[in-house]
């Protein structure tokens, strides 16, 4: 009988221990042969870095033939808390205008972010806010069911 007790305690503490460990999830650019790193300013064209990374995660937005971005982050989530960023990485390539080639190769980490407070105001709409109370009975005692087939003409099918 404690054999059964030792295994059953075991396996309890076994499932314990996994409900620990994280579910991560990567998004976003995945380096596959070549890293954004390999890129070499002067020498790459955007036909190589097209070759080499792909297609880029966004461009810019003012200049979208002169920077691109490839963007990667990694998420842990635990039980029941919410998706956390673990690792975030922006690579910048800046191209030049007149012959195509790189100009520059930038790495961006999670701790180069900045945290933006979104506003939450929210803007008044006109008329009365009404209660849960207000709009299940409001109508109440509005109007009247039809009394006889002739108050309503037509509305009725004879049978």
């Amino acid at each position: 009988m404690s054999r059964l007790k030792a295994l059953v305690v075991a396996s309890a503490l076994a499932g314990l221990s996994a409900a620990c460990a994280p579910t991560i999830g990567s998004n976003g650019f995945q380096a596959i042969d070549k890293k954004p790193a390999d890129i070499v300013a002067g020498t790459d064209t955007k036909e190589t870095v097209l070759a080499q990374l792909g297609s880029p995660s966004t461009t810019s937005t003012f200049e979208p033939d002169q920077v691109w971005y490839y963007i990667s982050q990694t998420t842990e989530r635990y039980t029941y808390n919410r998706p956390t960023i673990s690792r975030r990485t922006v690579t910048e390539i800046t191209f030049n205008e007149a012959d195509g080639k790189v100009a520059a190769v930038r790495t961006l980490g999670l701790e180069d972010g900045q945290e933006i407070a979104m506003n939450d105001r929210e803007t008044p709409t006109r008329g009365r806010s009404l209660s849960v109370l207000e709009q299940l009975l409001g109508n109440v005692g509005r109007g009247q069911l039809p009394r006889t087939d002739e108050d309503v003409p037509g509305q009725r099918r004879p049978d």
